[in-house]
Parts: C-alpha cells; structure tokens; sequence
C-alpha cells in the first residue's frame, strides 16, 4: 500500500483538495485499495475545524465530496508513517521539516514538482482563486500518478 500525506498551513483548503482529488483519481482508476491517501496541516489554527466551505464548494463541482474532513496536524510520527510527504509550497515544506526533523528518506516534495512547472501552489485561502488552486492540485496529483507509474509502484 501507498501511503501519501498532504501537507498545508492549516488542512482546510489545499491539502484537503489534493487528498480528495487524489481519491478519486485513484478511484476512478481502480487503484483505491492500493492507497492510503491523507492530509494535514503544520499549524495548530484549524484544528477540528472542516474544509472550507469554498474549497469544499470546488470540489463538489468536479463531483468529489470531501464530507466528514476535519484538519489535523502533522505529527513528527507521520515520517514514519507515510512513504511520500507532499507539501503545498516552500514554506509548508520549512515548517514541516521543523516537526520531523530531517528527511533521510527523501519522502517530502511539493505538490507542484510532479508537474513540468515546479513551484508554489498559491493559497486560496489569501488569493481567493479556487479554480487556479484547483487546476494546480489536479494537474499536480496526476503527475504523481505518472510518477507512481514510471516508478512501477503502480
């Protein structure tokens, strides 16, 4: 089983996007059984609180429901846990690497680097721009599942 951790600021917004995009792609694929697929937030903000009600609209007109998520925060075991740590932007991956310390096993990237344009996802949450964040996580998640592909992890 695959295990993969989404990582942002407060797990309302992006990270939830990319663990439920991701479900369905591997949904859609048959793959589900071959996946754990989660997300998190290095802040201790929202804690308990569910996905934001934009997010949450965004993903319901692709036909994803991300009902019953609530953010929760990394924890320094989840290094050990998951087998890849996707972050959103350079400073989740900072923050991140304060909570577990170091990544000898090279198990954090970022979300955008399994694209052919590396970078940030930009935060809805500050821009407002659902549909940017959104197309950034898919495009994103389907070049993990390339990358998983060419890897023959799947």
């Amino acid at each position: 089983m695959i295990k993969i951790l989404f990582v942002c600021h407060g797990n309302i917004c992006r990270s939830p996007m990319a663990e439920f995009i991701l479900k369905d792609i591997a949904d859609k694929s048959g793959l589900t059984a071959r996946f754990h697929i989660a997300s998190a937030a290095t802040s201790f903000e929202e804690i308990g609180n569910p996905v934001y009600p934009p997010a949450r609209r965004k993903l319901k007109e692709h036909g994803i429901d991300s009902g019953g998520k609530r953010a929760v925060r990394v924890t320094k075991a989840d290094y050990d846990k998951y087998d890849y740590l996707i972050c959103m932007d350079r400073n989740n991956v900072r923050n991140l690497m304060r909570i577990i310390g170091s990544d000898p096993d090279r198990k954090v990237s970022m979300m955008l680097d399994y694209t052919d344009r590396p970078g940030d996802v930009a935060d809805p949450w500050y821009t407002g721009n659902f549909d940017i964040t959104y197309r950034d996580i898919l495009e994103g998640c389907q070049g993990f599942m390339e990358f998983l592909h060419r890897q023959g992890e799947i």
